[in-house]
């Protein structure tokens, strides 16, 4: 007897989540990770195909941050990545939560493909960066942070930071001592290292320490020689941007946060950095971090991902300045428009930064 296919007639329009997933691996995954994962349910119940700049444009996440929540799901046993002999990701294989009983994982089927028409291809050498877990900074019981401070190596290292920041610890910075060492379990000898290499960028607060120490965590710093080499590549991108902009200069805090905005909370890959410096320094001598911040904004806003995508704006605003110009009878041709035109009005920007 032949096989008989079986056809899903009573088709409900909903994504089942685990139970399990909820109780155990929610709280600890962050947006774009709870985002990929129960999308990924989604287009399994749908039998639809995706790729990783599908996913990115949908959630405005880079799509580096969609490779690290995929890496992330595969290291928690949720999905498996499958690859092509080029070494780029072809399907992608959802899991079931692993259960209390035997421990065993029970793989489904391949059901989530990854599209054929994607333009970007991902080796795996790139995709084997994995984000770690960062847990939550607990508020410690004075008993806890007395116990802490009456250790030697913990009264050594006070003393020391106290040189370094040049006033006594209170409560609430112990409290961030012994989070870096409880929860990120970082040696002495990296939060001394982590101390120094903050006052020497002239920062003291022991906010932009605890935010220093996570992006270490993050990116898996465990001792001053890893710090070591990964502030020298930190450092490397700030004064690539700083030189794209024209600067020769150490940065200041206010430079600093700038840069940080675009590579952070904007998301953006350097080479569009450097696309919107070289358009500010064509444009302005002054307010050049300014004039490149308000680009950078366009862009976010217009949800540039790629190099590319600044192309097709740069193509709408030129037809939307020939159509003008037919408009009021003026040549569209002229000197001025050899250029790169830009959607955003460099005027109007710097007499908005003058105002401010």
């Amino acid at each position: 007897m032949g096989q008989i296919t079986i056809y899903k007639n009573n088709y409900m329009d909903s994504t089942v989540v685990s139970n399990l997933f909820i109780d155990e691996y929610m709280k600890d995954a962050n947006d774009a990770q709870l985002k990929v994962y129960i999308y990924l349910l989604r287009v399994m119940n749908s039998n639809a195909a995706t790729s990783i700049s599908d996913m990115a444009d949908l959630f405005n996440h880079t799509e580096k941050d969609i490779i690290r929540a995929l890496t992330y799901w595969e290291k928690h046993h949720l999905l498996s990545l499958e690859y092509d002999s080029n070494k780029n990701i072809i399907g992608i294989h959802m899991e079931e939560p692993t259960g209390k009983q035997a421990g065993e994982i029970i793989p489904l089927a391949p059901v989530v493909s990854m599209s054929k028409t994607a333009e970007t291809t991902y080796p795996i050498e790139n995709i084997a960066v994995q984000e770690a877990v960062i847990p939550q900074k607990p508020s410690y019981s004075l008993d806890e942070i007395k116990l802490f401070k009456e250790k030697e190596s913990t009264e050594q290292l006070i003393f020391i930071m106290e040189q370094y920041l040049q006033k006594p610890l209170s409560v609430a910075d112990i409290n961030t001592i012994l989070f870096l060492s409880d929860k990120l379990h970082f040696s002495d000898d990296l939060i001394d290292y982590l101390v120094q290499y903050c006052v020497d960028r002239g920062k003291k607060d022991f906010r932009y320490i605890e935010k220093v120490a996570i992006s270490w965590a993050e990116n898996h710093v465990t001792t001053p020689q890893e710090a070591e080499k990964y502030a020298h590549k930190y450092d490397k991108t700030i004064y690539s941007i700083m030189n794209a902009l024209g600067k020769s200069n150490s940065p200041s805090p206010k430079e600093v946060e700038f840069i940080k905005r675009w590579t952070d909370e904007y998301g953006f890959e350097t080479d569009v950095i450097f696309e919107a410096c070289e358009r500010t320094v064509l444009a302005t001598e002054n307010h050049r971090f300014e004039y490149a911040d308000k680009i950078l904004s366009s862009w976010k806003n217009a949800e540039v991902h790629h190099k590319a995508d600044i192309q097709k704006i740069d193509e709408l605003y030129q037809k939307k300045k020939n159509a003008t110009a037919f408009a009021n009878k003026q040549p569209a041709n002229n000197k001025f428009n050899q250029f790169k035109q830009h959607d955003y009005d460099f005027d109007a920007i710097e007499r908005a930064i003058l105002s401010q």
